[in-house]
């Protein structure tokens, strides 16, 4: 059998109207990875309250960003898989979005008959609410067919050289001619319970400020952990002055305590300290979307300036970009069985 391979996304409502949104919302948010509280909360919270008191606003944001194309989301997405099937001698590469469609069920129909998938999280970090709830789809819809195919899974690629090669390259072009005096990597938030969760040990995440400092046994699935990494790895290979970077988490939602600092408190403490050319990165994301150009390249920028910084420069994402094409065939022909690989 030839193999295929699955790439593996969020998701995005159809079209940016309320009518669109409010389902795919009730989607995501009834999701017990996502909202992990107990049952009959997460019906009234993620399948009524939510999604009625958010769905105008979020239809409104969405409307900002759509493209005649589509979804920015799905467009880069859909442009990474027919990258990828150049880049593989006509291997089958199919798109999967947990929330929406094209639906990961639709993605393996599509792929029947090849053996192994290569399973691919479009998420550089680890988190349950994002990797964890994909994977559990897959398996469960793999699971219920009669002949179930093998499935051979990229793991997290946080620190990986051609993830991190790829965002600094994007970087480098988009800054050329801006000279920043401050560099800010905002990933997307999760709640501090998400991040205890991961801890096998109970003990070592957020215990102290140095929990993230290093990769150890017990944060190996840790998100933020993830995050720091790949900062880590991201100001070294960018040749950054850490003294003028720092690390934030965006998107928080509701009243339980999020993973700290906030990128939109951040974004107006920079230019309040006399920051007046900021760069954002968002290396949690591979493919550019609501929370980058919306939230941070529409919303932050205006906060930046509002609040007396004056030159703002939001580095695309990964998207389709011909390093990061280039770099995932390679993670995808190193995650096949030898026997499979031209």
């Amino acid at each position: 059998m030839r193999p295929g391979v699955l790439l593996l996304n969020l998701g995005t409502p159809q079209a940016p109207t309320r009518a669109a949104v409010k389902p795919y919302l009730r989607q995501f948010l009834s999701d017990p990875r996502v909202l992990d509280v107990a049952a009959p909360l997460r019906a009234f919270l993620g399948g009524f309250l939510i999604p009625t008191v958010r769905s105008k606003r979020s239809a409104q944001a969405y409307a900002s960003i759509w493209t005649d194309e589509g979804s920015p989301l799905l467009v880069h997405s859909q442009a990474l898989a027919a990258a990828l099937r150049e880049r593989l001698d006509g291997l089958q590469v199919e798109l999967g979005m947990r929330y929406g469609e094209p639906s990961i069920e639709r993605a393996l129909a599509a792929l029947e008959g090849c053996d192994p998938i290569v399973t691919v999280p479009l998420y550089p970090q680890y988190a349950s609410s994002s990797t964890g709830t994909a994977l559990e789809e897959v398996y469960r819809v793999a699971g219920s067919a009669w002949n179930t195919p093998s499935l051979v899974v990229v793991p997290p690629f946080y620190d990986h050289p051609a993830f991190i090669d790829s965002v600094a390259t994007v970087a480098r072009e988009h800054l050329a001619g801006f000279d920043a005096d401050f560099v800010l990597f905002s990933y997307h938030g999760l709640p501090e319970r998400h991040v205890r969760k991961s801890d096998p040990t109970g003990a070592h995440c957020l215990a102290d400020r140095s929990c993230c400092d290093a990769i150890v046994p017990a944060n190996a699935s840790c998100y933020r952990a993830h995050c720091f990494a790949t900062t880590r790895a991201l100001i070294e290979r960018m040749g950054l002055d850490p003294e003028r970077t720092e690390t934030s988490f965006q998107s928080r939602l509701g009243r339980d305590p999020w993973i700290p600092p906030f990128t939109d408190e951040v974004i107006e403490e920079l230019a309040g300290r006399g920051v007046k050319r900021l760069a954002v990165l968002c290396p949690s994301f591979v493919a550019d979307c609501l929370e980058t150009v919306e939230e941070i390249g529409i919303e932050g920028a205006h906060a930046f300036r509002e609040a007396g910084g004056e030159d703002f420069a939001l580095v695309p994402c990964i998207n389709a970009h011909a390093t990061w094409a280039d770099g995932l065939a390679r993670i995808v022909v190193d995650a096949l069985p030898t026997d499979h690989r031209a």
